[in-house]
């Protein structure tokens, strides 16, 4: 049960309100006498189906199955219509202080109902038992890095806007901000602008960037007539600025500092009234992005210094070997090359990395891989050479390179759902896997133990518990239309935008989280929902399941369903016991 509907039921007890709820009917619509039913408002329907869902449950219909007499339809209408306007002041300031007294009574309880950050979450039903093939991506998926890693793909890539592309040499002065952006954020290549987008296209206001400073939100409506972006400016299938799209989705790890760099330079271009074209900064910056990864810059920072990039301790070999001491068949599709993956495999795994994988193949050129039918495989030895004989058979304990994804299946069979494949890319590494071929994914999302941790705190649970609340009763108490009514509800809209601000703040203060717009899912958000039967913050998380585990998705009510039955949780979420053939992992 919702905690809505938790609060909503000691309101019920209390016989005065609920007197003034019945009288709430009686100002949208007439009361329910008799056995007339009469045509309610949408807001009375959402309100009274929470009251008939917690009545139910909780006071075995004991409130409502008590039709309301011509004695309590009487004090009902002094309570609304015959009231004057203080009356009525007094009597929503009643309402309110007593649903944020409940409110607040629950805190403790729900906030004992914390989530597990090492839970694996379902957006799809999945059974573990029909997987008999794993495969994996190598970044972010096997391998994690630090911070340190960000830091210097930004410093590279913005020596090479200085001295390649002849970029102003006072962009040195600016640094790398951590904790400025998130991923998943839309970049608009002609106007300039970060900004975060939501699953229905629309701008979250108070999260539009230009440069490192917020842009006003009458000036973004201005600028696109509004908040929502048209379908066709949206970025393509892939994320990419294509194809007459004007908008760029930033969806992996590795453009964190792809956006700080493009809002620093952007940055420096405002502060110093420079006129520059938008759409050659960004496909600067872009180029030179690419050129830290092409080039090898940043790999052989990484190979040089193993310690200070890769996050050792997320336990891929404890997986790896979990999964190979189960009979399981493992390969590894990673556009990196093969010595990276070979130096980092070894520093977290051991030298006898290869042994686990059935198939290793490295720079496959994702998501080029999945469509394109034309690259066939290469083999390639330890030392990088080439072989150019046809390949007829993929063999364990060889490297292979490119090659497409049509081929992989005709020479290994592995076909359909028996498959799970993990990455942390939503679009380069899972979507045209579930879309075109049928196999199961798996969704690596790092950011959701910092969220979920976030989530776990009182703060945070008293905020979205009063709010909640707050916007049930706005939701309803507007159908008063006397002014004095509407000053009343007025006063509780503004409590509201400052709570949604609030919320927004707690995870990122320029961008809010990786997976909500206020209430709205995020654009993120929509995709991996589609794109990604399963998701987790890491490899680890397999640790808490054995290999006969299904993995059900949360049954949440649709708009027009009502609540009645119990809500449900991922198996493991909630911190109670939980039964599992391997101890669960903590943190």
């Amino acid at each position: 049960m919702t905690p809505l509907s938790l609060y909503l039921c000691s309101l019920l007890k209390n016989k005065k309100l609920f007197i003034c709820y019945n009288s709430l009917h009686t100002y949208g619509t007439p009361l329910h006498l008799g056995n007339r039913a009469p045509r309610k408002t949408r807001a009375a329907q959402l309100w009274e189906r929470d009251f008939r869902a917690v009545v139910r449950g909780r006071v075995s219909g004991q409130v409502l199955a008590q039709q309301p007499g011509a004695k309590n339809y009487g004090e009902a209408t002094m309570c609304t219509s015959s009231a004057s306007g203080q009356d009525m002041t007094n009597w929503l300031w009643s309402i309110y202080n007593e649903t944020k007294k409940q409110t607040e009574a629950l805190i403790p309880v729900i906030s004992k109902n914390s989530v597990n950050p090492n839970t694996i979450f379902a957006n799809n039903e999945m059974s573990l038992h029909d997987i008999e093939i794993y495969g994996f991506d190598y970044d972010y998926t096997l391998a994690f890095y630090s911070r340190h890693l960000h830091t210097l793909i930004f410093n590279i890539a913005r020596d090479i806007l200085i001295q390649e592309h002849r970029y102003p040499e006072d962009l040195r002065k600016y640094e790398y901000i951590p904790n400025f952006v998130v991923r998943g954020l839309h970049y608009d290549v002609q106007k300039a602008l970060l900004m975060k987008i939501d699953a229905f296209h629309y701008i979250q206001l108070g999260t539009v960037y230009r440069g490192l400073h917020p842009v006003p939100d009458k000036e973004v409506i201005a600028m696109y007539d509004g908040c929502h972006v048209p379908l066709e400016n949206m970025s393509d299938f892939y994320g990419k600025s294509s194809h007459g799209h004007t908008m760029k989705q930033f969806m992996d790890i590795f453009s964190l500092p792809e956006m700080n760099l493009l809002c620093c330079v952007n940055d420096y271009f405002m502060k110093h009234n420079i006129d520059y074209e938008p759409v050659h900064l960004y496909k600067d910056v872009k180029a030179a992005i690419g050129d830290v990864h092409v080039k090898g810059i940043m790999y052989r920072a990484v190979e040089a210094d193993m310690e200070n990039y890769i996050s050792y301790g997320e336990q891929t070999h404890a997986v790896l070997k979990k999964l190979y001491e189960d009979g399981k068949k493992m390969f590894l599709i990673t556009n990196s090359p093969f010595d990276f993956v070979d130096r980092g495999m070894n520093y977290i795994v051991g030298k006898d990395w290869r042994d686990l994988f059935d198939i290793v193949i490295v720079q496959a050129d994702k998501p080029g891989f999945f469509n394109d039918r034309r690259k066939p495989f290469r083999r390639v030895t330890d030392k990088g050479v080439l072989h150019w004989d046809r390949i007829h058979k993929l063999e364990k304990g060889k490297i292979y390179k490119q090659g497409n994804l049509y081929e992989f299946l005709r020479l290994t069979g592995w076909r359909g759902s028996k498959v799970l494949y993990f990455g942390d890319h939503i679009y380069s590494d899972l979507a045209d896997l579930t879309l075109k071929h049928g196999w199961r994914t798996g969704a690596i999302i790092p950011e959701l133990r910092k969220e979920i941790k976030i989530m776990n705190t009182e703060q945070y649970v008293h905020l979205m518990t009063w709010l909640q609340g707050l916007t049930g009763l706005i939701e309803h108490m507007q159908v008063h239309r006397d002014p004095a009514s509407q000053a009343v509800v007025q006063e509780w809209i503004k409590e509201r935008e400052a709570m949604r601000s609030q919320t927004k703040d707690i995870f990122n203060s320029q961008f809010g989280s990786l997976f909500r717009t206020y209430h709205n899912p995020t654009y993120f958000s929509r995709r991996l929902s589609r794109f990604a039967d399963i998701y987790m913050a890491s490899l680890s998380c397999l640790l808490n399941y054995d290999f006969q585990h299904t993995f059900f998705p949360r049954r949440t009510p649709l708009q027009h369903e009502s609540p009645f039955w119990p809500e449900q949780t991922s198996a493991g979420a909630l911190k109670m016991p939980f039964i599992s053939h391997r101890t669960t992992t903590e943190e």
